[in-house]
């Protein structure tokens, strides 16, 4: 049986004056409601370490339990804040497995034939600007260490890759 709102504030502030019989009586209860609350937000396996973490929550957030405000409000906002950190995690490494070795191979044939066409691309355009934009858009070279390479400032560099690249894209769009 789960204890009712008035039971689960008295047994709480019997707790916090220390006796050690309500407490355990309290955490039992409170260990069934959650079983309930978990039942219908997650897996079965899930269920008895979610209840284990909020238990523990419970235990070291036993102080801040306000004798004037109902229990179950706090703990369900207890129990919620979990809920969402164990979605979080469930998420995060749902998105962790996802190798690399799951998207598509490239050929190495389409990528000498597109490495050709920005060749033949960057030939259209005048050489200062296909110099920048090699360095800091394919090879990752900072604008600063563009600059210095090609000997133009860092200023000349972001206008030159600019420029680059909007006539990169009215020769794509034009192409198109």
């Amino acid at each position: 049986m789960i204890a009712d709102e008035q039971t689960l504030a008295h047994l709480m502030a019997s707790s916090q004056e220390g006796d050690q019989q309500a407490y355990t009586v309290l955490l039992t209860e409170v260990q069934l409601w959650l079983e309930r609350f978990f039942r219908r937000r997650c897996a079965a396996s899930e269920i008895d370490d979610l209840v284990q973490e909020v238990l523990v929550a419970v235990h070291n957030k036993r102080a801040t339990y306000d004798l004037s405000r109902p229990f179950l409000p706090w703990l369900a906002a207890i129990a919620r804040y979990r809920w969402v950190d164990h979605l979080r995690r469930v998420y995060r490494n749902a998105e962790d497995a996802l190798e690399d070795y799951d998207a598509p191979q490239d050929g190495e044939e389409e990528a000498v034939m597109a490495r050709l066409s920005l060749d033949r691309m960057f030939v259209q355009i005048p050489k200062k600007q296909a110099e920048v934009i090699e360095l800091v858009r394919i090879e990752g070279l900072s604008i600063h260490e563009a600059a210095k390479r090609c000997g133009q400032s860092e200023a000349a560099v972001k206008v030159n890759i600019h420029r680059g690249l909007k006539k990169l894209s009215a020769l794509v769009e034009k192409a198109e």
